[in-house]
């Protein structure tokens, strides 16, 4: 089989993985070819993930390298099994390749961590905001309804997380999208949501100042492994999947500190009169009360 040409994120990171642990065990590429019988270029070719390694090769090189038994060795070798298919399949041709890389990464996280700052993130989105979002960023098209359904179906995963941790800043909750009842409707499913045992939902007001520090939105993605986790950040016509571990560290440290400075989370637990007076919970009440 030919060495395919644009693999997905999934083969990239699992390629990029093993170069990582084969550089760490001083094994050049030369001498990671011996051990499959193969020559340097398929070395190559498997770390970029433009070729797939089957299960029992990537056991022996996994040993080789010395990676120990463990939650990395058994998320990497449940990397190379998964076939990449699933749900999103059907939306191939309508969804730019970004987009299905999300939703595979999306399906095989443990934890998701969100700061956005100018619009509900994509996983609380009720189907009417994100139509008017997706027609007002990029028009009617013919793919637009597909675009909204696909949106809508990355949401099935949410209840199968061990815990979704989002900071919106209070930009996000301002910003008409769509008619006064779409943003209304949109509020109220996030204050549905935020009552979630496993999710976590606090705003980050105006009046804590300047934000610029903190403008650009991102993700965290807590993978079955910490060494697994990935850096998820958009662009208007691309988006960079990151595994670079001092990389992942620089942004959760940046997200702790945004969620402590960021007003209190709903608490699912307590009715919304012994709800704190000045919460996450308060402010979405007072935004949707000016809404009228």
């Amino acid at each position: 089989m030919p060495p395919r040409k644009q693999p997905s994120e999934r083969q990239r990171r699992l390629g990029a993985e093993l170069r990582k642990l084969r550089t760490s065990a001083g094994i050049s590429g030369d001498q990671a070819a011996v051990l499959l019988d193969a020559d340097r270029a398929r070395i190559s070719n498997i770390e970029t993930g433009r070729l797939d390694v089957s299960r029992n090769r990537l056991y022996m090189l996994l040993r080789e390298y010395g990676c120990p038994p463990g939650a990395l060795f058994e998320g990497l070798m449940e990397m190379a099994q998964d076939s990449g298919k699933g749900w999103w399949d059907e939306f191939r041709g309508s969804v730019a390749r970004r987009g299905l890389d999300l939703a595979e990464l999306e399906s095989r996280s443990n934890s998701i961590r969100v700061h956005d700052t100018l619009n509900i993130p994509g996983m609380l989105q009720t189907e009417e905001y994100a139509r008017a979002m997706i027609a007002a960023i990029e028009g009617k098209h013919e793919s637009l309804d597909q675009r909204v359904q696909f949106r809508t179906e990355r949401q099935r995963i949410l209840g199968g997380l061990q815990k979704y941790h989002v900071v919106i800043h209070e930009s996000a909750l301002r910003t008409r999208v769509g008619s006064t009842e779409t943003m209304r409707r949109q509020l109220l499913r996030l204050i549905e949501v935020a009552r979630l045992p496993h999710v976590r939902v606090q705003i980050f007001p105006f009046e804590l100042g300047p934000y610029s520090p903190h403008a650009r939105s991102f993700i965290l993605f807590g993978g079955s492994a910490p060494e697994l986790d990935t850096l998820y950040r958009e662009y208007p016509t691309s988006a960079d999947f990151i595994g670079d571990g001092p990389r992942i560290t620089e942004y959760a440290r940046m997200f702790e500190r945004l969620a402590s400075l960021a007003l209190a989370p709903i608490d699912p637990a307590a009715a919304p009169e012994a709800q704190k007076a000045r919460n996450s919970l308060s402010l979405l009440q007072h935004v949707l009360y000016e809404l009228g």
